[in-house]
């Protein structure tokens, strides 16, 4: 082992993430053992502009690389170097990636072994207060000269990488993070593989957070730990930053895939993560409406509103309301003018509601016509029903439970099987109060469409 190759590289890139991240620079120092060997630099042109700010950050410019070799042109030179090496990198799995996908453009599949000395410090030199190179160097006393150049950070990791080498003298370590079947390779470099190992196999919500334990990410799965993990195989730019960030990963089991969705969408709705999309944009839905005209007639209307008014039902798409609306219409013989499904300011014409008793050209008296109007809204108001979901516990001799009360989302909550419940007032010692949202509406709502009331209780 002590006469193993070890590739050790950095590139410096443009800056667009790992797809259409194009190489600027890239250095390869080659060690047999913990010797050096061989070594490789050059500027590469990326065949694209270079943003202003990456050039603030490694003082590479458009003019330095406008002469130097394309990629194509070096491919086979660092194939020639890596080649029977293990590939080594401070936060390998980017400098690996980028070249993986330079080499893809080209047609070429590149796969090496690979070394993080980002996990390896984390193992063999824990308690420093941060493992960026920078940071690992001044503490350890290495000399980094031309940061964020590929050739100074490149002597500065071969000096870090052979002083990991004299701390695991047996290879124990290094055997471990080669293994094929070990979680070291392909984790974060900032994860313990412990955090992965204490994730259950079970139903419930988990939370990537960041250096300062600030929630990033919130997802539920019904396997935490096998979704958990399918994040670090996903190679899109977004994945992959969100294991760049990623210090520890927290969880609750629910039992219940119905508690984890809602507890999801609280947790979103609460930390507002920056790598949540879904959930985190404001959602006004539809919701039906009444006022008074000038004529005195109660008159329906479909508004958009961010208020919860609850004694009105709320909608996902304009059509719903609409569908809505209609049925109302037909039901309680209101006047498709009155309920805003035709603009029209002469008598009624809908195409399907005909039962119109004459209000808008004066047939029926307003005070009648406001009575069914009225009927109509009271019917609305008995829509919003109050009833519990009874779902999976996260033991056995458990079962979950969310409540909806006059068609409001309370919370959720567990109950032991042998539980006595006498009345929907003893729910209350167990409920988790949670709020009302647009999401978890449309949530439950799903879910009744779903499953419709098998797991119903009414209350």
């Amino acid at each position: 082992m002590s006469e193993k190759l070890y590739a050790v590289i950095d590139v410096e890139t443009t800056g667009k993430g790992i797809h259409g991240n194009r190489i600027t620079e890239i250095c390869i120092v080659v060690l047999k053992g913990d010797t050096v060997i061989d070594k490789f630099t050059s500027l590469v042109n990326p065949e694209c502009p270079i943003p202003p700010f990456i050039t603030g950050l490694t003082g590479i410019d458009n003019d330095m690389v406008r002469d130097a070799p394309r990629f194509h042109e070096i491919a086979q030179r660092i194939i020639e170097l890596t080649t029977g090496a293990i590939f080594v990198a401070h936060n390998v799995n980017f400098d690996y990636n980028v070249i993986k996908e330079e080499f893809k453009n080209l047609g070429y599949s590149f796969v090496r072994k690979k070394l993080c000395t980002v996990r390896l410090s984390r193992k063999l030199i824990p308690g420093m207060f941060s493992y960026s190179l920078g940071k690992l160097c001044s503490a350890l006393n290495i000399p980094l000269e031309d940061r964020h150049r590929a050739e100074g950070d490149t002597d500065a990791t071969v000096v870090l990488f052979q002083r990991i080498l004299s701390l695991d003298p047996e290879f124990k370590v290094i055997n471990k993070f080669l293994n094929v079947r070990s979680k070291e390779a392909t984790l974060p470099p900032h994860l313990k593989a412990e955090n992965i190992d204490q994730l259950p196999e079970e139903t419930g919500i988990y939370l990537f957070k960041d250096q300062k334990g600030k929630v990033i990410y919130a997802g539920k799965a019904k396997n935490i730990k096998q979704r958990v993990v399918s994040h670090f195989y996903d190679k899109k730019n977004k994945e992959y930053a969100l294991g760049q960030e990623t210090y520890t990963i927290d969880f609750e089991v629910t039992g219940d895939e119905l508690v984890a969705l809602l507890l999801e969408a609280e947790k979103i709705r609460k930390h507002y993560p920056k790598f949540n999309k879904a959930q985190k944009k404001p959602v006004a839905p539809y919701c039906i409406m009444y006022y008074t005209n000038r004529k005195g007639v109660i008159q329906l209307a479909i508004d958009r509103s961010h208020t919860f008014d609850h004694s009105i039902e709320i909608f996902y798409t304009r059509a719903e309301a609409i569908e809505k609306l209609e049925q109302l219409c037909e039901k309680f013989q209101l006047c498709p003018r009155y309920c805003s499904l035709q603009t029209t300011t002469e008598r009624c014409s809908h195409y399907k509601i005909k039962n119109c008793k004459g209000i808008c050209i004066g047939d029926e008296s307003v005070a009648l016509y406001n009575m069914r109007a009225q009927q109509a809204l009271s019917s609305l108001k008995r829509d919003q029903k109050s009833y519990f979901i009874k779902g999976k516990g996260r033991t056995f001799n458990e079962q979950s439970f969310v409540m909806i009360q006059d068609g409001v989302y309370r919370g959720f909550g567990y109950l032991q099987n042998d539980e006595q419940i006498l009345n929907s007032e003893d729910f209350d010692t167990y409920l988790q109060l949670q709020k009302h949202t647009y999401h978890t509406t449309k949530i439950i709502k799903s879910y009744l469409r779903k499953h419709g009331d098998r797991n119903i209780v009414p209350i």
